[in-house]
Parts: C-alpha cells; structure tokens; sequence
C-alpha cells in the first residue's frame, strides 16, 4: 500500500515548495499552507461561513491561505488531501459485509451517497476549487494521504524533536483508529495499527452520546462531566467494572476490542445500540434537555478513566517500541487533556508535543506537511527546540482600517488609544472591577481553542464569575468549566505544572495552598449541584476535582496579551485571566471585527478591544436591544 496516490504529478525533487493541504467532507473542513515545510497559513472553514464544523468543502479558508501568501492556484507545487477515499469504502464495504445482513438501511443510505460524492473525491475537490478561482487544470497536482498519516505528519513535523515516539488516536481514518511509530529526521515508519471498528475514539463517542452530547462536538462536555463523579462510590465501581467486562476488552499494549453486540455505529445509524446500554446501565440514553443526575457523572467518570487507563499503555506500548525520550501525538483524542495530564504526571516519556489542531483540522496541515517530507523529500528545519507553530497564530489578521469600516457599517462608537500600554492598563482595571471583556487581537488561532487573540476574558477571583460566564456570555451549561490563562514565569505559583502549556491541552492541579476549604454541606450535594462552591482563591477557573486546563503564556510568543496579563498583575497581584474562546454555545470562534462586534452586542460583554480599539457596550447605539443582534445557532 503506497502512501500517496497522485494524480498527474512531476516527481523531480525541487526547492521552494508550495503546498496547500486540505481536509473536508467529514467534520471540521479546514485549509493549510506550508511553503518549504513552514506553515505560512492556515484556517478551519466554520470561521468564514459562521456553521460550527462544516463539512463543506474548505473554499473560503482555501482563498484566505492564498490571499496570505500571494499565490495562485495554479503556481502550487501539490494540493494533498487528508484521506484515501478508495480505503474509506473498501472498509465501508468489508464492514457491511462482515456485519450481514445487519445495517441494511444504514447501507441503501450510505453506498448512493459514496458513489455519487465520496468515492469520486477526486472531481469533488476540482469542482470544489472552481469556487475559490479560475486555474489551468493541467497544472494542479492532487495528491491522496493516509489519514492516520496526515495526524502523525502534523504532530512529528511541527514538533521540536529531531526522533520521537508518535502516538494518533482518533474515532477512524480509512482502516486504521490509532497507530504508533517513530519519527526520525524527516521520515516516518508506522510499527502498530489497530483497525476498525475497534476505536478509543468512536468508544469515546458512543458514550458522549448516551449522555446526550452531540457527537464530534459534545466530547469535551463529557470531559468536563466527569469529575463530577464520586469515585469512591459503589455505582461508580460498577460502572467501571460492566465497561471493562462487557464492553472493551483492554489489552497490555493498549489495543482494545469493542463487543459490537453493544454498539450500532459499524453498520447503524447510532452509536449505541440503546436498549443494550440500558440493560447494562439501568437507565435509558438521556436526553439533551434532561438534567444530569449523579449517575450520569458517574457513568462519565467511569469512560474518561477507563479512556485514561488505555492511553497511558499505549504510550507504555510505544515508549517500549521507539526506545524514546519524546513523545508527539494527534488524531481527536489528543485533544483529552484531563487525559494528556495524566499523561504527563506518569512521567513515561521526557517530553510530550501535542499538535494544537489535533482533530480533523489538523489533518489539513499533516497532509501538506507529510507531501512535503515524505512525497517530496524535504528536509526538516527546526527551531532550537521550539515547535514551529509558535502559538498557532496563523488565521486571518484585519487591519485598524478594515476595524474602522466595520464601526462605520454598524453605527459602532469606539475609542482608540495611541499607548498600548494605557490601553492595557484601563482593561487590567476593569477586569479587576468584575467587567467581562472581549479581547480581539492579530492573527486568529488555528485549532479548537482560542488562546489570546479570540478570547473573551475575566478575573479568576471573582466566585461568580463562572456562573456569569455560562449564563449570560456562552449560554451553555452552568457545569462546563473554564481555563486560566498563566503568565509562563508565574505557573507554579498557581499550579502544579513544570512545563510550558501554551496550548491548553494539559489539565494540572491547583497548588494546594491556593485550596480554599468548602462548607460542610458540598458534601450532601449531588452531580452538578457543586458547581459554583468556591474552591481556591482562583474559583472561576478551579474544576470540582481541583484541576484546571492551563494556557501558559509568555512574552516572546504572544506579548500584547502577556502585556495584558502583566498589567493585570500590577494591579492586583494576580497573574492570571480567565480565558473562553470569542463565541457563544453554538457559534465558530470570531474571525473578523464584525463577528466580534455582533457576539459583543447579542451577549453581556462589557467591552470589546479590537487592536488598539476599545469598544464600550453602554456607548453603543440602541445597545439594550438584544433582539435587534439576536443570532439563532444550532446547539452543539
């Protein structure tokens, strides 16, 4: 089996190599661009068309990437693909066969659809880049990429690591739902799969669903479910027991195999087969609208542990086969921090690089970054041990005059500062004063979290600001839990954390000299119910189980924002914010001013700074009418 497969390619070895890669048609469509194995740009689609996790083809993040670097369709070297899709439907087809005659209807759905659209991708990316612009169709060179091999390309070549253990575990790629292998220089060799329809991601998922979170998306809400289980409770050591007995049998390399007499997602149009699950559990799949009750916190606890358990053999399994001092993983369970925590307190590898778009988005920069290595034989550049992301600050960037015409078109009244450093020192007030403020700054992030350029921000002090937050901001569930964000130099002044964190996908604890003790009466509260006790004297960002997934932030990667936090800290002697990404429940992240303006004006922010631009609510026109910017989005 070849790694590429290519379609009209020259295969002489040149310098200057453009390479756009792509990942759609699944979930989180995104665009990337690497011009001699540096990434230049990159962006998710759902942040131009406003849908959270498109599927589409990635047209308007395709133009964004060229628009950056100058180029033309025509003048790229290869345009990669994250997926085979003749694997995908040679496993759709093994799969329905294997599972005869079960999965009838989900088959009669799915085979006219692979054969209308899927399986011929090929002319679907063609038609597809029409809408980006004109080009000579003689002079694309389209390339295919293993999907597991797109995952382990984003993690190994941005990583600052000259030979690594690689570690990619997501739901499914064509065959293979996580692989372990060695990066070495510039290639890569893959020593272990394990193959549908066993899968740590989809086991992941099938669970997110019976709890009544929407699956691809409603993942991270069972991560933040979980510790509000009761460990040391017998419903909660029975659930562990019936998922390790019943339905995962776990294996000392980390392998596992799913009893599919369980599950629906092979061969169904669910994840779970749900009167099973409710023999099992003893209660039915919840329903998004019901509220969550002590058993689902258990229930949640027992998979992340369970989950936990797995990845950490797997490292063990791939520490025992690469012999390595460093670890680099990605695939959408890499995006677990509560696990990556675990992870790294084991202290099983020195060293842990976890590609900041780890899911499907991610694939987009892998496949353009495994063409460019692997395809073209390009050799690797690093950074005197730095990743080359630097921060992830690779989206759309938009000047104070594009801020301007904004204001213009929406009546908007602002104040500009000509010192950024007063700037700083006025928000840094009315953080302290308990205002809530959107903070909009250069290039957006690339990946699921905003850290510091599409944030929203606030005071960790504040006992009631995690419940202001969800309520009147994000409009989410009052359980959901919110990150710090850390001047790096000051970390373990608040946390238990010896590394830099500046992606947010390790959790730690909280000192415990920060622990402020609860009243006697959490005791007797149940599930949820705990969510607004004040544990540490940094509450809005201290998790029920003392954790908190931190973003370290330093000032040669990020210094407006490291600016921002220092001020923050002269102030108050505190040296950490609150950080939620720029959006409501529902809603991509803010990309352009007037995203921003809109969440700003439909939402309870207070203000708004867009570069040097301070926009105040009271000030605006008409500013008590939310319905006049009321925006419906679709729950995620």
């Amino acid at each position: 089996m070849t790694r590429f497969e290519g379609c009209g390619i020259n295969a002489l070895r040149r310098l200057n190599r453009k390479i756009l890669g792509i990942s759609a048609f699944y979930h989180d469509s995104a665009a990337a661009i690497i011009l001699n194995g540096r990434v230049v740009a990159a962006a998710q689609e759902e942040r131009f068309t406003r849908e959270k996790h498109t599927a589409l083809f990635p047209a308007k993040a395709i133009q964004f990437c060229l628009e950056e670097t100058g180029f033309q369709l025509d003048e790229l070297d290869a345009i990669v693909f994250y997926d085979k899709p003749f694997l995908k439907f040679e496993r759709l087809l093994e799969t329905y066969y294997a599972f005869v005659p079960m999965g009838l209807s989900s088959f009669l759905r799915a085979i006219p659809v692979w054969l209308s659209e899927k399986l011929f991708l090929k002319r679907r990316i063609l038609e597809g880049l029409k809408q980006v612009g004109p080009y000579d169709r003689s002079q694309v060179k389209l390339l295919f990429t293993e999907h597991h091999l797109a995952h382990a390309a984003s993690a190994f070549y941005l990583s600052p690591f000259e030979r690594t253990a690689i570690l990619t575990i997501d739901g499914v790629g064509e065959w293979a739902t996580a692989s372990i292998g060695i990066g070495e220089g510039r290639s890569i060799i893959v020593k272990k799969e394990m193959h549908f329809p066993h899968s740590v991601g989809l086991l992941y998922s099938a669970f997110t669903y019976y709890l009544g979170f929407k699956v691809n998306s409603g993942e991270y809400k069972l991560m933040g479910l979980a510790p509000y289980g009761q460990k040391d409770s017998e419903q909660y050591r029975q659930y562990f027991e019936i998922i390790t007995s019943k339905l995962v049998d776990i294996k000392s390399d980390g392998s596992i195999w799913l009893n599919q007499h369980y599950f629906d997602y092979a061969t169904g149009l669910r994840m779970t087969k749900n009167r099973e699950w409710e023999r099992l559990f003893g209660f039915p799949n919840r329903n998004a609208q019901e509220p969550l009750e002590q058993h689902h916190c258990d229930l949640a606890l027992a998979i992340q542990n369970v989950t936990e358990e797995i990845i950490l053999l797997m490292a063990a399994e791939a520490k025992r086969i690469s012999n390595a001092e460093n670890l680099v993983m990605a695939g959408g369970v890499a995006l677990n921090c509560a696990a990556n925590g675990r992870l790294l307190r084991e202290n099983i590898f020195k060293h842990i690089y976890i590609q900041p778009a780890a899911g499907d988005a991610g694939g987009a920069l892998g496949a353009a970054l495994a063409a460019y290595h692997l395809y073209f034989e390009g050799d690797r550049t690093n950074d005197n041990d730095k990743d080359t992301l630097q921060g992830t600050y690779i989206g759309p960037s938009y000047s104070d005059k594009e801020i301007t015409q904004m204001s213009r078109r929406m009546k908007a009244h602002y104040h500009q500062y000509e010192s950024f450093g007063e700037l700083v020192k006025f928000i840094a007030a009315k953080l302290a004063e308990g205002s809530i403020v959107g903070w909009f700054q250069g290039r957006m992030e690339f990946g699921p979290r905003a850290l510091g350029n599409r944030s929203i921000l606030a005071d960790p002090r504040n006992p009631d600001m995690r419940q202001r937050l969800n309520r009147s901001i994000k409009m989410r569930e009052d359980f959901r839990p919110f990150a710090p964000t850390v001047l790096a130099e000051d970390v373990t002044e608040y946390f238990d954390l010896t590394i830099n964190s500046p992606y947010m996908l390790f959790t730690a604890p909280v000192i415990e000299r920060r622990f402020k003790k609860p009243p006697e009466s959490v005791s007797s509260l149940q599930a949820v119910n705990k969510v607004n006790i004040p544990l540490s004297d940094i509450p809005a960002v201290t998790h029920t189980d003392y954790t908190a997934r931190v973003q370290t932030v330093s000032l040669e990667i990020n210094s407006r924002y490291w600016e921002l936090i220092e001020a923050f800290k002269r102030q108050t002697g505190c040296s950490v914010l609150v950080n939620t990404s720029f959006n409501q429940r529902g809603e991509p992240i803010a990309c352009s001013p007037e995203d921003a303006y809109r969440c700003f004006m439909r939402t309870d922010l207070d203000y708004v700074v867009m570069n040097d631009f301070i926009f105040c609510k009271t000030d605006q026109p008409d500013w008590q009418n939310k319905e006049r910017w009321n925006e419906t989005f679709k729950p995620d």
